[in-house]
């Protein structure tokens, strides 16, 4: 009897996307197991992956090209997702990515980080491009943000305007925010029917310690200096529009969240969301076993991660899961999964495995095809 497997990674980041990974994984499981029935369903949480996630998951999703002005004003070819009909969208669900739109990974390797200028107007132009098709519905994920300009880049994009205390647009990026004195949202896109869904894993709120600038503002090139700067303009953004700072997740993707909740979206925990919209449930219950994997799996990862929400779909399922992660570290709990594989193991140092990270998912692959053994 051919056993089914499905294999529901998330990306690997910096090294392989999900739907990759998903493939590395089952050249190697079918290495050892040739007669396993595999269902791959790359996973995503909002970040870089999510739209390649969608189009690889999800049976008759159309990928959709569109150019549009990226992070640091440069024409970037990005794509979204168009997801066949449903009774809920019966004019298809557009999945948009703020990652390959104005995300970090388009300024370059080592990325050419600019704290103050870059800004999310292609996020916005992709999001407007998927309006212009119809859809009934947006699955919008905001994961590996270059900027901090709060989403008005974004909402620049989708009609609204920003403007200083002569009336002129403010600059771009959160260098704007510094001297925005008005916010006319009069011009803004309507939501579609089926209103806007928002993918993120994180709960910061827009200001404070906890915040868009002082937790991620670094990570975007932000000195010590920078971070009151940042704040500050995000706050003088805050007290312009209508929508709750404090709302968990207003801080994501330096301040992309909130721009977010201005226009009226919803913010949702974006493993949870991606597992609905693809029909993990489903495939699961029909499982013998499932694999699932990240970069680094540690102590923080249970917190809404794709692997701990495909274990607990898994455990509820009463199916087995394996976990696969680039490393797994030592205090992780790894109790609830039936094998787990590091790469970094396997490849014998963390470097190795991010050099060739496709080949060692292969070997992973086969490694806990042969654990399980399910022949």
């Amino acid at each position: 009897m051919a056993h089914t497997v499905v294999i529901a990674p998330d990306s690997f980041k910096g090294t392989i996307g999900a739907a990759a990974a998903a493939d590395a994984l089952a050249a190697g499981w079918r290495r050892e197991s040739p007669d396993s029935d595999l269902r791959l369903m790359p996973m995503a949480d909002g970040g870089e992956g999510t739209v390649d996630a969608f189009a690889a998951a999800v049976l008759g999703a159309q990928r959709m090209p569109v150019t549009v002005t990226g992070p640091e004003d440069e024409p970037v070819a990005a794509s979204w997702v168009l997801l066949p009909p449903t009774p809920d969208a019966p004019q298809g669900t557009a999945v948009v990515e703020l990652a390959n739109t104005s995300g970090i990974e388009l300024l370059g390797t080592p990325p050419r980080l600019r704290a103050f200028d870059s800004h999310t107007r292609g996020f916005g132009e992709a999001i407007a491009d998927a309006l212009a098709h119809g859809v009934s519905r947006l699955v919008l994920g905001i994961g590996s943000s270059s900027s901090t300009d709060g989403g008005t880049g974004m909402l620049t994009a989708l009609g609204a305007r920003f403007t200083d205390a002569a009336a002129r647009p403010v600059t771009a990026g959160a260098r704007g925010l510094g001297s925005v004195a008005a916010a006319d949202l009069s011009g803004l896109a309507p939501l579609p029917p089926g209103g806007v869904t928002v993918l993120s894993d994180v709960t910061n709120p827009l200001l404070g310690p906890r915040g868009a600038a002082a937790v991620f503002g670094p990570q975007k090139g932000a000195l010590p200096g920078d971070i009151a700067v940042l704040d500050a303009g995000l706050a003088r953004l805050a007290r312009l529009v209508d929508a709750d700072p404090e709302t968990p997740g207003a801080g994501a993707a330096g301040g992309t969240g909130f721009g977010l909740l201005v226009w009226g979206a919803s913010l949702v925990p974006g493993s949870a969301a991606v597992a609905e919209l693809v029909g993990l449930d489903a495939a699961v219950a029909e499982a013998s076993v499932v694999v699932t994997g990240e970069g680094s799996y540690d102590g923080q990862s249970a917190a809404g991660k794709v692997p701990a929400h495909v274990g607990a779909v898994a455990a509820a399922a009463g199916v087995p899961v394996a976990l696969v992660g680039g490393r797994i570290a030592a205090e992780a709990d790894t109790s609830a999964f039936a094998a787990t594989a590091s790469l970094t193991e396997l490849a014998g140092s963390g470097d190795a495995a991010m050099a060739e990270t496709a080949w060692w998912l292969e070997e992973a692959g086969a490694q806990l095809a042969r654990d399980l053994d399910l022949r």
